[in-house]
C-alpha cells in the first residue's frame, strides 16, 4: 500500500505519464507562454501556444525519470541564478557526508528560490538534492501540483479543517519525512509556516513537534538525532518581493487582516524568481545531535544558527540605523563605516527607500533591519 501517494513526489515510472499530461494542459501552456513571452502572448496566443507546446515537447522528449528531468531543468536554474544575482556563496557543506541524508531546515523568505538555492548548493557539492516541502495553498491549479511533485516536492496539507483532520495531516507528514530520511533521501523544510515577511527568522517549535509526532514511544532526542537536522541560513542582499511584503504588513497592521488579490501568490512567485537579488549567501550548520530534550531546545538552536550565520549586507545595517532609536536595548550600538557600505551602496539604499510608498516604509525598513536586531540581541544574550 502506498501510504503517502497523495503527498509524495512522483516516482521515476510516473514521470513520463505526468509530462505527457502537462503537454496537453492548456492552462499550463498558456501560463508558460505568458511567463516566457509576456508581450507576444497577449496578442498572438493562437499562434504562440502551439509553438510553445511543440518546443516543450521536443525538449522533454528524452526525459524518462526524475534525474533526467533535473538535469534538463538545471541549465535553466543556473541561467536564472546568473541573471538575477551578482554572486552566490555557501559555507558548511564540506562538513556533510555524501552518503547520508539530511533534513535541511531553512529560514523562509521566498516561495520558490529558498529551496532552489539549497538545491543549487547541494547539487554542485555532489550531494543528493532533497525532497521539498510545499504548502497546498500554493497548488491552486493541477498543473502546478504536477510540476512541483515532478521536481521532488511533497505536499504539506495546510487546508485541513478541524482538530482531527489536522492531526491526521500532521501524522502523515511526519511519517513521510521520517520514512524518507530512513530511506536515504534528504528533506528541505522551512523553519516556520509561511515566509518571514517581516525579516524575523524564528523557528516555530510546532514544526519540531510535528517531526516527532509519528514516532511515538521513541525518545525525543533519538528521533532528532536520526533526522540529521541541518539549520540553513539563506541571506538575500535584496528581496524582490520587499515592496509586496511591506504593503501586506502595513495593511494587516491597519485593518487587522489582508486579503490577497486573485493571482497575487502567482505574481509573488514570478517576482521572486526573476527579480534581482544581488548577493546571496547560504550557511549550512552542523547536524543536530541527541543532546536536545524538547522542541523548544531544538528551535532555539536553529534560531541561534540563523541569527549568527546570516550574512548581513549594508542594506541591513542602513535600515537598522534608520530605526535604531526604536530599539532601546540597541540604541548605543555603534556601526562601522564598513558595515554601512560605500557611498554608492548608501545611495542605492536611499533610492530603494524613496521608491517605497511612504506609508509602507516603516515595514520595509523593519524587514531589512530584523536580521541585524536578531544578531545583536543573540550576541548580547551569549
Amino acid at each position: 500500500m502506498d501510504t503517502y501517494k497523495d503527498i509524495r513526489p512522483y516516482r521515476d515510472h510516473e514521470v513520463r505519464e505526468v509530462l505527457d499530461r502537462l503537454l496537453q494542459d492548456d492552462a499550463f501552456i498558456a501560463t508558460l507562454s505568458r511567463f516566457r513571452f509576456p508581450r507576444l502572448s497577449r496578442w498572438f496566443s493562437v499562434v504562440l501556444h502551439p509553438l510553445v507546446r511543440t518546443i516543450l515537447k521536443r525538449e522533454l522528449a528524452g526525459v524518462i525519470d526524475v534525474h533526467s528531468l533535473q538535469e534538463k531543468v538545471e541549465s535553466y536554474v543556473d541561467r536564472t541564478i546568473r541573471k538575477t544575482t551578482t554572486s552566490v556563496s555557501y559555507e558548511g557543506l564540506d562538513r556533510l557526508q555524501s552518503d547520508r541524508p539530511y533534513l535541511f531546515m531553512a529560514n523562509h523568505r521566498d516561495i520558490v528560490m529558498d529551496p532552489t538555492f539549497v538545491n543549487f548548493a547541494v547539487y554542485h557539492q555532489g550531494l543528493k538534492t532533497p525532497h521539498i516541502a510545499i504548502g497546498d495553498n500554493l497548488l491552486k491549479q493541477p498543473f502546478v501540483s504536477d510540476l512541483m511533485r515532478l521536481n521532488k516536492s511533497f505536499i504539506v496539507n495546510r487546508s485541513a479543517q478541524g482538530r482531527r483532520e489536522k492531526l491526521a495531516a500532521f501524522q502523515q507528514l511526519s511519517g513521510y519525512i521520517n520514512h524518507t530520511i530512513a530511506d536515504g533521501d534528504s528533506i528541505w523544510i522551512a523553519q516556520r509556516e509561511g515566509r518571514a515577511k517581516d525579516g524575523n527568522d524564528q523557528t516555530d517549535s510546532a514544526i519540531i513537534k510535528m517531526l516527532t509526532i509519528s514516532q511515538k514511544g521513541q525518545p525525543f532526542n533519538e528521533v532528532i538525532e536520526r533526522l540529521h537536522i541541518v539549520p540553513v541560513s539563506i541571506s538575500y542582499e535584496f528581496d524582490p518581493c520587499d515592496g509586496l511584503k511591506a504593503k501586506e504588513l502595513y495593511e494587516t497592521e491597519q485593518h487587522g487582516s489582508y486579503s490577497k488579490e486573485e493571482g497575487e501568490d502567482d505574481r509573488s512567485i514570478v517576482a521572486g524568481i526573476v527579480g534581482f537579488k544581488g548577493r546571496v549567501h547560504l550557511a549550512f550548520g552542523e547536524p543536530l545531535g541527541a543532546e536536545y530534550e524538547d522542541a523548544k531546545q531544538v528551535a532555539a538552536e536553529v534560531d541561534r544558527h540563523m541569527w549568527q550565520s546570516y550574512r548581513l549586507f549594508p542594506i541591513n545595517y542602513l535600515a537598522f540605523k534608520y530605526l535604531q532609536a526604536d530599539y532601546e536595548d540597541l540604541a548605543q550600538v555603534e556601526l562601522t563605516a564598513a558595515q554601512l557600505g560605500s557611498k554608492a551602496e548608501q545611495a542605492d539604499f536611499e533610492e530603494r527607500l524613496r521608491l517605497c510608498p511612504v506609508e509602507h516604509r516603516d515595514w520595509w525598513l523593519k524587514m531589512y533591519a530584523a536580521p541585524v536586531v536578531n544578531r545583536l540581541r543573540s550576541t548580547q544574550a551569549n
